[in-house]
């Protein structure tokens, strides 16, 4: 279990140091979840047991790392009551480009498959 911890440490920290030295606008730990990718697919390997054991316990307990998410919203309610309009537009915007995307994707994918699809 150790093992899979560090593993994941170390892809953060290997991220964080990415978005430092490049400048890029996207958070560390989303570097490292890629770069693990990325890793298990040069590899040709699937996720060890090992690494599994340690994602599954996180991904168990995914609710409570939103709470400090929750109580950030809280701290700056005043920010957000004043602008909420531009959070609503740029909410409902950003999820019809997710599922547009999504679709195009999805698409693509079936026919290079051959699969039929609606």
């Amino acid at each position: 279990m150790l093992r899979g911890v560090l593993v994941l440490l170390g892809c953060q920290l290997l991220g964080e140091l990415f978005v430092v030295v490049t400048g890029i606008p996207v958070p560390g730990p989303v570097i490292g979840m890629l770069l693990l990718t990325l890793a298990l697919v040069v590899a040709g390997r699937a996720v060890p047991a090992w690494l599994k054991t340690v994602s599954d316990g996180l991904l168990s307990h995914l609710a409570l790392l939103f709470v400090p998410a929750g109580v950030g919203l809280m701290v700056h309610f005043e920010l957000l009551s004043r602008e909420w309009l531009v959070m609503i537009v740029t909410l409902v915007i950003s999820t019809g480009l997710t599922m547009a995307v999504t679709g195009w994707v999805f698409q693509k994918i079936m026919r290079s498959r051959g699969g039929e699809h609606d």
